[in-house]
């Protein structure tokens, strides 16, 4: 499995987006649309990215009844994505239905990734909040165990917990994380964090960087940086 740089675009319209990937001349970097810009811009942005050569990895983390997330994921499966997500919190069940609202006539689909904690959660907000009384690393690996039951071919876990799930899902079993930030950089509202270079030792398989590129000066150069410290 090849390991590859996500870039989060989280801009809130068209022209912004459009405007920040006009700066890759060389390239055509792997992006993550979200929940700001699809519901700002619609499925159109979803296909005029689409259209320009990057893959793409639509991040809206479906969580509803199982019949409600099949019917969504039918919907998204015809948007030619190339990774797509939800909660593992909605249950094995839900995941299972997402596959085969994802899975197409002629048998192929996005990958299907679960978010496990989100990686702005800490343990004492998951126990306050949600009452969920266990250690965090027990937890995301759980539903980690239940996204790779129901037949998904991942998570999202921060970098910290990559490792871990390999070592519960197998070496195949995709981890793809938030949380990076470079080592001279701002953490910004992220609690469960690590550097590019530090997550590749870990064993995340895809990194999704959205401000450390973003806002770079020179967003470039920085996507560059962050790929020869990730890829190498």
């Amino acid at each position: 499995m090849g390991k590859d740089v996500i870039i989060a675009c989280d801009f809130s319209n068209k022209e912004e987006t459009l405007k920040f990937l006009d700066l890759f001349k060389d390239e055509k970097p792997y992006v993550k649309i979200g929940m700001e810009l699809f519901y700002g811009a619609g499925p159109e942005i979803v296909k005029e990215i689409k259209k320009r050569g990057h893959k793409i990895f639509l991040d809206l983390k479906l969580c509803d009844i199982p019949n409600t997330v099949m019917k969504a994921m039918k919907v998204l499966s015809e948007l030619d994505v190339d990774m797509c997500n939800l909660h593992a919190s909605g249950t094995i069940p839900m995941m299972e239905a997402a596959i085969k609202g994802l899975t197409r006539a002629d048998g192929t689909r996005p990958l299907l990734i679960a978010v496990t904690q989100l990686t702005s959660t800490s343990e004492e907000v998951m126990k306050r909040d949600l009452l969920i009384d266990e250690k965090l690393d027990k937890v995301v690996m759980h539903y980690a165990n239940n996204a790779k039951l129901a037949g998904l071919d991942g998570v999202v876990c921060s970098p910290l917990e990559a490792g871990k799930v390999k070592e519960v899902c197998g070496k195949e079993f995709m981890t793809v994380t938030p949380g990076v930030r470079f080592a001279d950089g701002e953490v910004g509202d992220q609690v469960r964090v690590t550097t590019p270079e530090k997550a590749k030792e870990i064993g995340s398989d895809y990194i999704v960087v959205g401000r450390p590129i973003t806002q770079a000066e020179d967003p470039v150069a920085a996507y560059r940086r962050c790929v020869a410290e990730f890829v190498g």
